[in-house]
């Protein structure tokens, strides 16, 4: 399955969807494009059929962030802008947060440039694969703008005070370093890169949806809890996930020393509700 509007490829690989951005030269992030990009996410939260998403992007940019001339557009407005840029930092702000909390596990792969918002984007996915010639950077501040936005996903994956160097100072980083502090899983030459990402995405894709969909919300939730409360939340997920039947079945085939008769890939599993 292929589909595209002016701004997103949609491709659907077995059980993989990739977005391509495509919003030459620089993909910018434009209203329109964060859209059509939260329409594809919302569109397969509850299809079975796709495992792991992929977002990518055409040219030699990944994201350069926010479309400036777009914005600058509406500063002509009776209120100076104010409400258009409201609504796209609100747009964009769903926009990160539906990514994090997506039931599917969302993969970056970047090839080229990615700043302020487009940093974010990478920051924001819960895995991200890059190219040798990549480079990261959140500088709004070379324009008089501090990527405040971008800060919220940048300082909870990397040191806060890395963090705080890339939106003070601007300076872009290369893929060795991104990965160093955090930012990217694996940084691979350039030619190999959408075989490495898909070869990763195929193999989270054989692992039973359910209890991906229940870690992934699991991690994301205790990691604003106090400890005490952290481990609470997941030992109840784990009792949740043992009462399925992927782990019932998974755990048998393990003991048994076989294949599972029903895996997972084949049979979304199912919970039993679980009293408070």
């Amino acid at each position: 399955m292929t589909h595209a509007n002016a701004l997103i490829r949609a491709e659907q690989r077995g059980p993989i969807l990739r977005l391509t951005l495509q919003n030459p030269p620089a993909n910018a992030l434009s209203l329109a494009l964060m859209e059509f990009l939260q329409s594809e996410l919302d569109a397969v939260r509850s299809d079975e059929t796709i495992r792991v998403i992929v977002i990518a992007a055409d040219g030699k940019l990944f994201s350069a962030g926010h479309d400036l001339k777009q914005m600058t557009s509406h500063r002509g407005d009776a209120d100076h802008g104010k409400a258009y840029f409201e609504d796209v930092f609100a747009v964009c702000s769903r926009l990160m947060q539906s990514i994090v909390d997506h039931p599917k596990p969302v993969i970056a792969e970047v090839d080229g440039l990615a700043a302020a918002a487009g940093c974010q984007l990478v920051a924001s996915c819960d895995l991200a694969f890059a190219s040798e010639r990549s480079r990261f950077a959140v500088n709004g501040l070379d324009i008089g703008l501090f990527c405040t936005t971008p800060a919220v996903a940048l300082t909870r994956i990397v040191n806060r005070k890395q963090a705080m160097e890339m939106l003070l100072t601007g300076d872009a980083i290369d893929a060795v370093t991104a990965k160093e502090i955090g930012l990217l899983n694996r940084v691979v030459p350039t030619e190999s890169l959408t075989s490495v990402v898909t070869e990763c995405a195929s193999l989270i894709a054989t692992k039973s949806a359910l209890a991906v969909k229940l870690g992934k919300a699991a991690v994301q939730k205790q990691s604003a809890m106090g400890l005490a409360e952290a481990y609470q939340h997941a030992s109840r997920t784990m009792v949740e996930n043992m009462l399925s039947h992927d782990a019932a079945e998974g755990i048998a085939a393990f003991l048994d020393k076989r294949k599972p008769t029903e895996p997972s890939n084949d049979r979304p599993g199912e919970t039993r509700d679980i009293p408070d």
